[in-house]
């Protein structure tokens, strides 16, 4: 169903939103908004909402769990905007964003769906979920020139690194269990990224409760859902698969003509699977069995 704002969806529909888990997609352009549609709803997400400026190109609207809403995608810090205006609406509710041809992993998201998951990670006493921001892109830009192939898409097998999240209201001592994590495209051509938008982690699995607030750098306004585990044990950690970067960088008119290709000797197929994730020390099952 299609809404003229999300005031309107949520004044229609906050009570069916609240019971979750819910997936948020900004639609910032027209590429493989299905695609990321299907891959939420293939995770379990109960609801999908898709944010999509006025007179783009939408798939077919006919399924319940879909709701469409016109929305202005190009403000500044339109995402996260767009999540506090829902906060203290579906409180309760477990929420993951996104933008288009972005997909979440989690560990063995084959074989379970994203409320097993969530269930299990709020058992041990945890509110939200560090995920990571994985590049992909085409090894072909000559056949795909905005970086973009399902069939033949790559990723960065190592060159990420974590650095110590300061604390400016600490003498900039370390914060505890939080990292500033970096790699990926944003790492390889970072002349080309701004300064501020280099890290590669972001919180964003979530339960969701009156008061909380998503900041611009994808960070929440309570310390203890940034941190990546409680301190007892490790816990589950997950991936989002993304494009943007990519798609950024070949959009931009100061990089385009500066790359290529982004494939380097560091590069591997990306095989759409969990296993490889683990495999690569790109999320963490924790306890999850």
């Amino acid at each position: 169903m299609r809404y003229p704002t999300l005031a309107a969806l949520l004044d229609s529909k906050a009570s069916q939103m609240a019971k979750g888990p819910l997936s948020i997609v900004m639609a910032e352009d027209e590429v493989e908004i299905a695609s990321t549609i299907a891959h939420q709803l293939k995770c379990g997400f109960r609801n999908v909402i898709l944010l999509a400026p006025e007179g783009i190109g939408l798939p077919p609207d006919h399924d319940e769990r879909i709701h469409i809403v016109t929305h202005d995608v190009f403000a500044e810090a339109a995402l996260p905007n767009a999540v506090n205006a829902m906060m203290d609406r579906v409180a309760g509710a477990w929420v993951h964003y996104c933008y288009n041809t972005e997909y979440l992993f989690f560990p063995f998201c084959e074989t379970r769906r994203i409320g097993e998951m969530l269930a299990f990670h709020a058992e041990e006493r945890r509110e939200a979920m560090l995920t990571y921001v994985i590049d992909l892109y085409a090894g072909d830009l000559t056949a795909q020139p905005d970086a973009v192939s399902l069939g033949d898409a790559w990723l960065d097998k190592s060159g990420y690194y974590a650095l110590a999240r300061k604390d400016p209201a600490r003498n900039w001592q370390p914060k505890e269990r939080q990292m500033d994590f970096f790699g990926g495209l944003r790492w390889r051509f970072e002349e080309h990224v701004p300064r501020t938008r280099r890290r590669i982690d972001r919180i964003s699995l979530f339960r969701a409760r009156a008061g909380l607030r998503l900041s611009p750098d994808f960070t929440l306004n309570d310390e203890e859902m940034n941190t990546y585990s409680c301190p007892w044990h490790h816990n589950l950690t997950a991936a989002v698969c993304s494009f943007r970067a990519a798609k950024a960088l070949r959009a931009n008119p100061g990089s385009r003509d500066a790359i290529q290709t982004f494939r380097w000797r560091n590069s591997v197929p990306f095989e759409w699977h969990s296993q490889q994730l683990m495999d690569l020390g790109l999320m963490e099952p924790g306890q999850w069995f």
